[in-house]
């Protein structure tokens, strides 16, 4: 036999060999970019949290930016809150759509996320509640203000999301990004903004921080409007505001109720 067909029985033999062991499953490594379990169980809690102390019902979410890709966030499928667990948080890209909802149904208003993402860099978390006492300030012209020091970071007042000014006669909803560039628009550098006849949106530099914010803007609301039945009201300034938000909004000050507010959910799955 020829060398030519030596060379040419060993090249088919090595055609033959070679996708034998291409077909062996591999398993393929994690990837670098997961986001950090720690914050995927933070966002779980974060959701109970806020059903248990009275801040969502049925209703609302809490989101998360991607602490590896700052142009990603985490937001659980369409669920209720407090039913969430670790396996229905996904992920989402900069324009609010999902990485791989696998089929599932997520939030119609997920747009609000995406467009505070987009506008503040500086933030890392989000709630949109539709908190019952919140509600008839967005609609009666009375501001919502600090009346004391755990709602400091309300500062000078939340202003109020008007929809109407923007898209005239709606759902309510957040719904696309246009609407959601206008409530981060009304938003500005602010801490928390009012949606007229609709809810409220708290943001933060952490889970722990919007929760925190998220809870004591309700809490807030309930004392203003009772104090407004006693008399005229001697609200925090917004110098008194400033020095009591460094204190009680610090990480060291917000992870004391935090804990408390875990212990009451237990483990989470």
């Amino acid at each position: 036999m020829s060398k030519s067909m030596w060379a040419v029985i060993v090249v088919l033999c090595a055609a033959a060999v070679i996708p034998a062991f291409t077909r062996v499953p591999q398993t393929p490594p994690p990837a670098a970019s997961a986001p950090d379990p720690k914050l995927i169980e933070d966002l779980v809690y974060a959701n109970r949290i806020l059903y248990d102390q009275g801040v969502v019902d049925a209703f609302g979410h809490v989101s998360a930016r991607d602490d590896k890709d700052p142009n990603r966030f985490l937001l659980a499928r369409s669920v209720a809150p407090a039913l969430v667990t670790k396996s229905d948080i996904l992920e989402f890209d900069r324009n609010g759509e999902p990485i791989d909802a696998r089929g599932r149904a997520v939030y119609l208003e997920r747009f609000i996320h995406a467009a505070i993402y987009r506008a503040r860099p500086d933030v890392k978390a989000i709630v949109h509640s539709h908190s019952p006492a919140v509600i008839p300030f967005g609609v009666t012209g009375t501001i919502l203000r600090p009346i004391y020091h755990m709602s400091a970071f309300l500062g000078a007042g939340a202003p109020v999301f008007e929809i109407r000014n923007d898209a005239g006669m709606t759902n309510m909803l957040i719904t696309n990004n246009k609407l959601g560039d206008a409530l981060a628009k009304s938003l500005g550098d602010g801490t928390v903004v009012l949606m007229r006849g609709h809810g409220s949106v708290a943001v933060g530099d952490s889970i722990l921080q919007v929760v925190h914010r998220a809870i004591y803007t309700e809490v807030n609301a309930r004392l203003q409007a009772e104090a407004a039945r006693l008399g005229p009201i001697n609200f925090l300034t917004p110098e008194e505001a400033a020095k009591a938000d460094a204190q009680t909004d610090s990480m060291a000050s917000i992870s004391r109720p935090w804990e408390l507010w875990k212990s009451r959910i237990g483990k989470v799955e």
